[in-house]
């Protein structure tokens, strides 16, 4: 057999590449020598920081929010007032100023939230408040519509408030006189640190007690007390236990005054003998003996008044 041959593998250089190895990259550069020298490095220059805006100056959410709705309302008038009324276009134009100033009409709903009265129903009252500003309102016034629309929103709510809500009807110079007095009773009290006496009041307002008194009673008329309800605090039963006890003799009231009313019909005599019989409870003889007749005539006249006093009651006819 032939003798097997090996490659000859030519021969390398020392600096040369071997052969099968892999090859460098040629982004590597080669070291450098010491007498080369370093490139100089450029210095690193950071962006301008932008100033950043003052906080304090910056407009709130609730701000900018209010001044769009003012922008959209003069926006909605301006259409408003080119639209004749009663055309779908004048009802859209008059439903978007509606719904754009809603808030206004939360946030004076919100000043009654202590009356114990549902938000909906005050929110409901004060629209249509807001509805009524619409209506009046004249752009070319020059003045805001929150500013003419307010007074017109509160004073519906007040008028609901003044007539609907309250269980007894207060006249209308007692309840602002009521006003007047729940003021002077907060600022007395700021001013003492106690609640003020009645007669405090009376003469920061110069009125008598007895209006003052009658102002703090109209106050209260906007709950009602049940009488059924246990008192809190002094341990007393309820205003219904507390009531005048009845009385067995008024049932009889009405036949008292009936029978006073036939009675007049009657003889005297005959008068006389039911009055010694029935309210001085005389028997028939002394009846007999009081009047010097017989006791059977006594009988027979009672039972004559008896039969007059049945056929003139109405009651039993």
């Amino acid at each position: 057999m032939p003798a097997s041959t090996t490659p000859q593998v030519p021969p390398q250089n020392e600096t040369g590449p071997r052969v099968g190895s892999e090859p460098r990259p040629e982004h590597v550069s080669e070291p450098r020598s010491e007498s080369q020298p370093e490139p100089p490095v450029e210095p690193r220059v950071e962006p301008p920081l932008e100033p950043r805006p003052d906080p304090e100056s910056r407009p709130t959410t609730a701000q900018s929010r209010g001044a769009d709705t003012r922008a959209l309302t003069q926006l909605l008038f301006a259409q408003l007032k080119d639209l004749e009324p009663g055309t779908r276009e004048h009802s859209r134009v008059r439903g978007a100023l509606i719904e754009a100033n809603l808030p206004l009409v939360r946030y004076a709903a919100a000043r009654f939230r202590s009356r114990n009265e549902p938000m909906e129903d005050v929110v409901q009252v004060g629209t249509i408040g807001l509805i009524n500003a619409i209506d009046r309102f004249d752009p070319e016034r020059g003045v805001q519509f929150p500013t003419f629309a307010m007074p017109t929103v509160v004073g519906e709510i007040k008028r609901y408030f003044r007539d609907n809500v309250r269980t007894v009807h207060v006249p209308r110079r007692l309840h602002e006189l009521w006003v007047q007095v729940t003021g002077a009773t907060e600022d007395l009290t700021t001013a003492h640190g106690r609640t003020p006496t009645t007669a405090e009041i009376a003469e920061r307002l110069k009125i008598s007690e007895e209006e003052v008194l009658a102002c703090i009673e109209a106050g209260r008329s906007y709950h009602a007390t049940s009488l059924e309800a246990a008192q809190e605090g002094d341990g007393l039963p309820g205003l219904l236990d507390r009531l005048g006890y009845e009385d067995p003799a008024l049932a009889g009231v009405e036949h008292r005054d009936l029978v006073r009313h036939l009675l007049v019909q009657l003889p005297e005599r005959e008068q006389r003998i039911l009055m010694l019989r029935y309210y001085n409870n005389l028997t028939q003889s002394q009846i007999s003996q009081e009047l010097g007749v017989s006791q059977m005539h006594v009988s027979r006249l009672l039972a004559r008044s008896f039969a007059r006093l049945r056929s003139a009651n109405r009651i039993e006819a």
